[in-house]
């Protein structure tokens, strides 16, 4: 008899790993709309941060040991619209509509119409992902992830929650943000996906020292330190079309009209 993890097919245990992580994935998302609700915001921002790990290494393990399917990309998709898309919302709204509502009616309107934009525009920036993936460079994501906008909403939540930051200023920052970060990720600009490279590639010694340093930072300061990472990395969308925009314009200048 030959060996279960022989042939062509892996073995059960494999195909069950990426599909584990995923839901680890979608636990993190439940996990920090209840902690939300419970008024545990330390914890619902946690949640998200989870999720984002286990969200990383679900399809990265799929893709090691060659058990992608087609029920792993939607049962992925899923949790994604879970886990940086309600979550996120949720957790924002709990945390701020409450509180920008003691200012008027119509701000506590504009704080759920924020929230819930947010939600929507992470439901077609999923969709818009998988009605375009064959079609797409893999170099690069048409609007900004929704792990990466999760990241931004739920860090900023985590530092006005820190640093008791409940004035009407940064309670319409907090929305704005959220507002923002549902934009980007529904607009055409580009985002480096940072997959042109092989699994096996090798790495520079010292990009890979790179890593520990970010942890320790991280660990200084979590929600800080993931807002500016995660900040910048938004930012980088509307820079680098910008960029590639002003170096159009000189070529196209110099190119001679009859």
């Amino acid at each position: 008899m030959k060996p279960e993890g022989n042939g062509r097919h892996p073995r059960r245990g494999i195909y069950l790993l990426p599909n584990l992580l995923t839901t680890l994935c979608l636990f993190g998302g439940f996990y920090a709309i209840v902690a939300a609700i419970d008024g545990n915001f330390d914890r619902a921002v946690l949640g998200v941060f989870a999720a984002m790990v286990f969200d990383g290494l679900d399809g990265r393990v799929a893709r090691l040991t060659g058990t992608e399917t087609v029920f792993g990309k939607e049962f992925d998709s899923l949790a994604d619209m879970v886990a940086f898309g309600l979550a996120p919302a949720v957790v924002c709204y709990q945390w701020g509509v409450a509180r920008i509502a003691e200012y008027g009616l119509a701000w506590g309107r504009l704080g759920w119409i924020a929230a819930f934009f947010f939600a929507a525009a992470a439901a077609l920036r999923l969709a818009r992902f998988n009605a375009r993936a064959a079609l797409q460079d893999k170099r690069f994501f048409e609007g900004l992830p929704s792990p990466s906008a999760a990241a931004v909403v739920a860090s900023f939540v985590g530092i006005a929650h820190k640093y008791d930051i409940v004035g009407l200023p940064g309670l319409v920052l907090a929305f704005a943000i959220t507002a923002l970060a549902g934009l980007l990720m529904v607009s055409r600009f580009p985002y480096r996906s940072f997959k042109d490279r092989a699994a096996g590639e090798r790495v520079r010694y010292s990009r890979l020292l790179l890593v520990p340093v970010v942890i320790a930072l991280i660990a200084l300061d979590p929600p800080v330190v993931v807002f500016l990472l995660f900040g910048g990395f938004a930012l980088s969308g509307p820079l680098l079309w910008s960029w590639a925009r002003l170096r159009r314009r000189p070529r196209e200048a110099a190119v001679p009209h009859d």
